[in-house]
């Protein structure tokens, strides 16, 4: 057990390691001086103004000790200042990600109840219309992008019917649209998952001994063939869930609601680049974060996936 945790810790670090790397060289890959193009929209700035923002951006210094001095700070939770609002990034973010969880967790609540609801019933009623039918909603969500069945639900609901405000705001009712928005495509991808392992456990001769016991086709259903079936459904969940976490910058632009996709927006349009590296290299170690849970819990639900990790070491 503890071998299979230290595998996957140990696998976390270069991963992370990259990603520091990579948001570091955002500063550095801007076509020209980027400290230049923060002040192109305000008609430029004065030489002792551009020497005052290289100096607190610590572009003076060479190369090296620039990014030992972001991971440094990055790793005591200090991920510089705004240049527009000159407020701490680190506070931004702590102020904007309540919100974006919120929508994240919405969509991802909706996306595994749906889901596996139409995933279950698509298996159990297998190549019937019913079947076809649900596969072709599956189909048309994974194939949907997310900003597009935005814009369709604000324009049906939201304009047409009137059923739910547009406007932004934490209640349910301005929360309904946009966790839809987000949950939509992760539950057509949870829906096949959960029908294709479920109609592959159903197959097992275990299935067929409970079914000569005598137990009822509920009970083998959901006592036997389900518990098994989403196991590697929760992989998809947790890879889904660190999607909807990147996906709610798209979502959230959207519907003009606060978070840290809107954060990561008006950091970008301002070119707020300290501001938008903290919310790029947040997002991104959430996202690494969460999966190295979910690969966790699955080694603990599925103890075969340890084994077969330890003897591989060995």
């Amino acid at each position: 057990m503890w071998r299979y945790i230290i595998n996957r810790l140990t696998w976390v670090v270069p991963v992370l390691l990259a990603i520091s790397i990579l948001v570091f060289s955002m500063l550095h890959l801007v076509p020209g001086d980027p400290v230049r193009a923060m002040f192109v929209e305000s008609g430029g700035a004065t030489a002792e103004q551009l020497a005052q923002i290289r100096h607190l951006l610590g572009l003076d210094k060479p190369l090296h000790m620039q990014y030992l001095d972001y991971i440094s700070k990055a790793l005591r939770g200090n991920l510089g200042q705004s240049i527009i609002t000159q407020q701490s990034v680190s506070e931004l973010i702590r102020a904007n990600f309540p919100s974006t969880f919120q929508l994240a967790l919405a969509g991802m609540s909706l996306a595994v109840l749906l889901g596996t609801f139409l995933g279950i019933v698509a298996a159990l009623h297998h190549d019937s219309w019913f079947d076809n039918l649900i596969m072709l909603i599956a189909t048309l969500g994974v194939s949907m992008p997310s900003f597009w069945l935005g814009l369709l639900l604000i324009y049906v609901f939201g304009i047409k019917l009137r059923w739910v405000p547009i406007t932004s705001g934490t209640d349910l009712k301005r929360l309904a649209l946009p966790a839809v928005a987000l949950g939509f495509q992760a539950a057509a991808i949870i829906a096949r998952m959960v029908r294709s392992s479920l109609l592959e456990v159903l197959k097992e001769d275990y299935i067929r001994t409970a079914h000569a016991k005598g137990l009822s086709n509920s009970v083998v259903i959901l006592r036997h063939a389900l518990r098994n079936a989403l196991i590697p459904v929760v992989t998809v969940v947790g890879l889904q869930f660190g999607g909807l976490l990147g996906g709610a910058v798209i979502v959230e632009s959207v519907f003009a609601r606060r978070g840290i996709g809107q954060l990561l927006v008006g950091a970008l349009q301002a070119r707020d680049f300290p501001l938008a590296q903290g919310c790029v290299l947040f997002v991104a170690v959430t996202y690494v974060l969460v999966n190295l849970a979910v690969d966790l819990i699955y080694g603990f639900l599925d103890p075969r996936i340890q084994y077969h990790t330890e003897s591989t070491a060995l």
